[in-house]
């Protein structure tokens, strides 16, 4: 099926008929919103809409209603380290767990897995990846997704851009230091682009929200059986 990929903010923007020519005008680009269609008339509307989201200045959060959302995911990393104080090292020994929690309109998909010596930084991002994964294989890409997440690790290198900085300098930081977890970085850098319409928002952890609790569960039954 031919497709339409539109560019709303990025280098030129435009109506481009290839994923390739696309992801040359958003690559790098700060805030890009781009989206594809199966008609032009479609992508012809997308470029003249505005963007429904900005920057947040101010210091009130405002949360999403999840009922505009197709699809509602939670993913969420941990980890038990012997050293986990300030200076401290992970073990060999020390477990650690991913999961994800996936609600498409009430039906519910999850996955959880576990590696021995893992940081907690590196199963957030294991679980977000292995949520798109997963969204892939059920098919649910091209719904409408929220991925809800308590990593400001994960959200800020997303959001703030610093994923695409990195892998404008060949997956290096302005140091020139290579950032920790790379490999999984470049991996989420490829399957970011697989769900066009997605939005982040960042919850407190072991709080109040049901979703997150759930995938604390599932990773903490995980590191239980490891």
């Amino acid at each position: 099926m031919q497709k339409y990929y539109a560019v709303r903010h990025g280098k030129t923007p435009g109506i481009y008929r290839t994923w390739a020519e696309c992801k040359a005008q958003v690559d790098g680009f700060t805030n890009a919103r781009y989206k594809s269609f199966t008609t032009e008339a479609e992508a012809k509307k997308f470029l003249t809409d505005k963007d429904n989201y900005a920057p947040k200045k101010t210091t009130s959060k405002k949360t999403s209603d999840l009922k505009d959302f197709d699809v509602v995911v939670y993913t969420d990393g941990g980890s038990r380290n012997h050293g986990n104080v300030k200076g401290g090292h992970v073990r060999s020994d020390d477990r650690a767990a991913w999961a994800y929690h996936i609600n498409a309109g009430g039906e519910i998909f999850e996955g959880t897995d576990g590696e021995f010596g893992a940081t907690n930084n590196r199963m957030e991002i294991m679980a977000l990846i292995e949520s798109f994964k997963r969204l892939n294989d059920l098919k649910l890409n091209n719904r409408k997704i929220i991925f809800v997440l308590d990593s400001q690790y994960v959200l800020n290198a997303i959001s703030k851009g610093w994923l695409n900085g990195w892998k404008r300098r060949g997956f290096k930081k302005a140091d020139g230091q290579v950032p920790i977890n790379v490999e999984l970085w470049r991996e989420l850098d490829k399957l970011l682009p697989t769900i066009d319409d997605k939005t982040f928002e960042w919850t407190k952890g072991h709080a109040t929200n049901v979703g997150n609790n759930r995938v604390d569960e599932l990773l903490n039954e995980t590191m239980d059986r490891m």
